[in-house]
């Protein structure tokens, strides 16, 4: 019961996102066949098994969840973390740039652009220094081995 609790609460967030923000943005959506529909819906799709794998990792490694109200209680370095330090904001990301291109939106495409930035500067200012008090060298030996956004090509393993 309490997992299950924890994975509704989980999508909270993606739900809030990739959901509802780009119905609130976009109000014409264009679902005309071509290749950027086809390519925006396998981008949508791979997102959103990135964000589900994540998801489960947080919830079954870490012990928490992607909510601020229930971080994980562990570092979690293994599966896509251990290439890239923020695969979950990879898959949301890959989601909106994918709704973009599915629905031809303009709107959608400045979200992912906003969304990313948001997240940047998130990042920088408070999750990596708040990581750095909850894990202290644990994460400083991580964050100086995985990069933050792009993934590095063999995985990072724990010294």
């Amino acid at each position: 019961m309490k997992t299950l609790l924890k994975q509704l609460f989980s999508c909270i967030l993606p739900i809030t996102v990739l959901i509802l923000v780009p119905l609130y943005i976009e109000n014409n959506f264009d679902l005309s066949l071509n290749v950027l529909t086809i390519i925006g819906l396998l981008l949508g799709l791979a997102g959103l098994s990135i964000l589900l794998m994540t998801i489960r990792m947080f919830i079954r490694i870490g012990q928490g969840t992607l909510a601020p109200w229930s971080p994980p209680k562990k570092l979690v370095t293994s599966g896509m973390y251990a290439h890239v330090r923020n695969p979950m904001i990879t898959g949301v990301l890959t989601v909106l740039l994918g709704e973009s291109l599915l629905f031809h939106s303009k709107n959608i495409f400045i979200w992912f652009v906003s969304f990313f930035f948001i997240n940047y500067i998130y990042f920088i200012l408070f999750e990596e220094p708040s990581l750095e008090r909850r894990f202290g060298e644990e994460y400083l030996e991580y964050k100086s081995n995985v990069p933050r956004w792009i993934p590095r090509s063999k995985p990072w393993r724990a010294t």
